[in-house]
Formats: C-alpha cells, sequence, structure tokens
C-alpha cells in the first residue's frame, strides 16, 4: 500500500494529537510537601523573599478554592524542622504525614493512603527540595495513574541549573510544570465563577501584587479618574 504525502502527514499528525486536559477544581488535590521552615534554606534557585512568597502562595490555593490539601514533612525534629504555623493553621483538619526517613512521600504508606482516601486525580505539588522531594513524588504519582501539576514557583533547590534539570525530568514524564498564576486561572477559570473576581482578587493582591495593582488602578480610576489633556485623543 503507498501513501501519498499529505496522508503521512495526516497520519502523523493524529499519533501526535494532542489533548488539552485542564485542572478542575472538583477533581483536585493540593499537596503541601515538605516546605519547612529549616528545608527553606536550601531553596537557592530563587530570591528568599520571593519563593517564600511562592511556598505560601502555593498553600492558600488549597483555602482560595476549597481544595483538598495533605501536607507532610521529612523528618520535622531534626533540622529540616516544621511547616509553617499558618499552613497549619489553615488546614487542621488535613492529613500530616510526618515521614521518619522516606525521602520519596510515595514510599510512606500513611501518605500513600492520605493521598488515595481524597479519591481525586490531578494533583496540584510543590515542595523541596525540586529535584528530589517534588520530582520523586511528582514520577511517582505519574507512575500510579494520576495527572500532575507541578507549581514552579512553589519548589525550590540549590541552584538554576538544578531546578532546570529536574523540571525536564518532569515535564518528560508528564507532569505540566506551570506558574502559580498559571495553576490558579486553570482552577478558577472564569472571572463571573464562584470563587472569582470578587473573592480571588483579594488573594491575587496578596500573593501576586502585580496583579492585585491592575485592579486598584482600575478602581481608582473608576472612583476618582479624570481623563487629561492628550488622553481624550488617543486610540
Amino acid at each position: 500500500m503507498k501513501f501519498s504525502f499529505s496522508s503521512v502527514v495526516v497520519l502523523v499528525g493524529l499519533a501526535n494529537a494532542f489533548t488539552y486536559e485542564r485542572l478542575d477544581k472538583e477533581k483536585a488535590l493540593l499537596l503541601i510537601v515538605d516546605m519547612q521552615e529549616g528545608l527553606f534554606s536550601l531553596a537557592r534557585d530563587f530570591d528568599h523573599n520571593v519563593y517564600r512568597n511562592g511556598m505560601y502562595a502555593h498553600a492558600a490555593l488549597g483555602k482560595a478554592f476549597g481544595l483538598p490539601v495533605v501536607m507532610t514533612s521529612s523528618s520535622q525534629t531534626g533540622p529540616n524542622g516544621p511547616l509553617p504555623d499558618e499552613f497549619l493553621q489553615w488546614y487542621p483538619d488535613a492529613p500530616l504525614i510526618q515521614r521518619q526517613g522516606e525521602v520519596d512521600a510515595w514510599d510512606n504508606p500513611q501518605f500513600r493512603e492520605a493521598v488515595i482516601a481524597a479519591n481525586k486525580s490531578q494533583i496540584i505539588l510543590g515542595g523541596i527540595t525540586t529535584d528530589v522531594c517534588t520530582t520523586f513524588l511528582a514520577l511517582s504519582l505519574r507512575d500510579a495513574g494520576y495527572s500532575v501539576w507541578a507549581n514552579h514557583e512553589a519548589s525550590g533547590t540549590s541552584s538554576k541549573y538544578i531546578r532546570d534539570m529536574a523540571n525536564d525530568r518532569m515535564r518528560a514524564a508528564g507532569v505540566q510544570v506551570l506558574s502559580y498564576f498559571a495553576i490558579f486561572s486553570e482552577l478558577m477559570r472564569d472571572w463571573r465563577n464562584t470563587p472569582g473576581a470578587q473573592e480571588l482578587f483579594p488573594v491575587l493582591d496578596e500573593y501576586l501584587p502585580i496583579y492585585g495593582m491592575v485592579a486598584r488602578a482600575h478602581r481608582a480610576a473608576v472612583q476618582n479618574g479624570t481623563v487629561i489633556a492628550g488622553e481624550n485623543v488617543l486610540p
């Protein structure tokens, strides 16, 4: 059987067909992995102030979108330290699995059972360090059949080079590596939804202030703005 060039192109296109799986807040579980006060100093691929904001923004996604949350720490009574108190206060009823040796959280039976019990197919993940705690767990979750979204801004490691290598490894396994705002926007989908603009502009104002300022500037323009000479002739 002979195929024309156009037929081959069509067949190749079908073989490489892409299906866009979007985050759905009804299907998603938020994981907070080893974001411990002692391990925080290992996150050197971001400015520490920037990374702290990214870490807290990630953890707050559960509150903003009503997501179930599972938290885990590694040897928290040692130099790794505990998770920030705020996270524990935000989710007092969420499982907190205190691992005593397992590097890959999926190797801990209690953690694995907590994730399975949540009965969600989509996992949003961030942790310290990117190349170990985040990547190992992301690959294990993919192997177990989950769809995984790794929050690029919520995972930190010792250098940008190591971060990039880890993110490449996750992408090769089908993990979606993306920004906080991308995750936020996929979960929201439409500013008219609930939660939508009413509930989420305050969240953005706290954790993504560049967008919060867009809303503030618009508010100021509507409430107090005056078109000055020259602006009125702009297209």
